[in-house]
């Protein structure tokens, strides 16, 4: 009967660490969390309001290059650029769709023939962006997002 009380005693005594709750502080959690978020990846690819519709990641990042393609192609169509020598270039253009749903260029890095032949190109460029229709912008869990592109745009101007 001792022997069972000493028994019932130890256990009673070292099973309360069963019962307590660990605490978790909320660094450690944010921190455990910061590990699983990828950066890199969208929910939603910023979309027009022609792509507005769609619902699956492809179509909207489809629609999304699409629509931004079409357009920039258009525009340029649409000038009449008129250049003494042959022009040939891949238009590397970095822009940023800000929380807003605005576009911010980067950079435009394109050939010194390019720029000497057509010296409004930057201009044309930007100009094409800022008439763009109603853009909306990235989104990443639910929170509207910055997020940077690059697009190529071939030149050929003879």
């Amino acid at each position: 009967m001792k022997y069972l009380l000493i028994l019932i005693f130890f256990f009673s005594f070292f099973s309360c660490n069963y019962f307590e709750k660990k605490k978790l502080n909320s660094e450690t959690i944010l921190i455990e969390e910061l590990k699983t978020f990828e950066w890199n990846e969208l929910d939603f690819y910023p979309s027009f309001e022609t792509c507005d519709s769609s619902i699956d990641f492809q179509e909207t990042k489809f629609c999304f290059e699409q629509t931004l393609m079409m357009h920039l192609s258009n525009y340029f169509l649409a000038k009449e650029l008129v250049v003494t020598r042959t022009v040939s270039d891949t238009i590397l253009i970095d822009f940023l769709v800000t929380k807003k749903g605005y576009i911010r260029i980067s950079k435009i890095k394109s050939q010194k023939l390019t720029q000497d032949q057509i010296p409004s190109l930057d201009s044309i460029i930007v100009n094409s962006l800022a008439s763009l229709p109603k853009l909306y912008p990235a989104i990443k869990r639910s929170q509207q997002v910055q997020s940077a592109f690059q697009i190529p745009l071939i030149l050929a101007v003879k």
